[in-house]
């Protein structure tokens, strides 16, 4: 039996499912990595990582991938932290800069671009650099952290997730936690990798988590504690309940539709992956 690899995610909706790898007991079970999501989809594929909370979109490119039930980034409202900024309106947009960061929202953006906006800009991927973004393109999609400074007084910003929410009524699942179904076989049979992670997720939604989330957060970020607080409350649902997988599957089909997607396979969950390994 060997440590399981965990590539997690170095933004602030990550920090209440990291707490028990942070603040508890159940970092000394795993080795943790940190990087950006696009990142943690590549450190599944290339094997260095068993463990990931991968974009919802790489589910769909990488094989035999188990998903942890329960647990996910997602939003049934505005999220914030996804935004298409645009110089024009979005009637006028003919090209737009892709965060490279970025895979899911990527996808997203050109489902809403096809389906709801009804128009077909050219894409283009660039590093999240918004002033730079914008100098080459109409619009530029940004997330995470630096999406959360932007300052939105000043400047045309769209929620794709409430774009997604307005349009179809779903919720919409950014990432999740998967894991290589082949490295199931090599961990401890006695850990309960689901209870894991959903014991770290519901721990760090506890009010004294998030208060103390909010104060290592603020002056990283930029923002009042109460803003972070919000934010994580507020605008970020960490379930992956019915309404969630419903928006999931469609976003899956929608993205297909619009050729921002390979057909993604049946969602198969740990429950099914671990029975298969023993």
């Amino acid at each position: 039996m060997r440590r399981l690899r965990i590539s997690a995610i170095s933004f602030l909706n990550t920090a209440p499912l990291m707490w028990d790898f942070e603040h508890g007991d159940a970092g000394s079970a795993f080795d943790i990595s940190y990087t950006l999501p696009s990142q943690c989809a590549s450190a599944l594929e290339s094997r260095s990582a068993d463990i990931g909370i991968i974009p919802a979109a790489a589910y769909a490119k990488i094989p035999d991938l188990a998903i942890l039930p329960g647990v996910a980034i997602a939003s049934r409202r505005a999220v914030r932290s996804i935004l298409l900024v645009s110089k024009t309106a979005l009637e006028t947009v003919d090209s737009v800069a892709l965060d490279t960061s970025s895979m899911t929202s990527v996808a997203l953006t050109k489902v809403l671009f096809a389906k709801r906006w009804k128009r077909s800009p050219n894409f283009s991927p660039m590093p999240p650099d918004l002033d730079q973004m914008l100098a080459k393109h109409d619009a530029a999609l940004v997330i995470g952290d630096p999406a959360l400074k932007v300052d939105r007084s000043r400047i045309t910003a769209v929620d794709l997730a409430e774009e997604w929410i307005h349009m179809t009524g779903k919720s919409f699942v950014f990432a999740f936690w998967a894991v290589r179904r082949e490295a199931l076989a090599e961990c401890n049979p006695n850990l309960d990798l689901a209870a894991v992670f959903q014991a770290s997720r519901d721990h760090g939604l506890e009010t004294k988590s998030i208060e103390q989330i909010g104060r290592e957060w603020a002056s990283r970020l930029g923002l009042s504690e109460a803003d972070v607080r919000s934010y994580l409350t507020e605008n970020i649902h960490y379930f992956l309940d019915a309404d969630a997988l419903d928006g999931l599957r469609l976003f899956y089909r929608y993205a297909v539709e619009v050729g921002a997607l390979p057909s993604a396979p049946e969602l198969n969950f740990l429950q099914t992956a671990r029975a298969v390994a023993s």
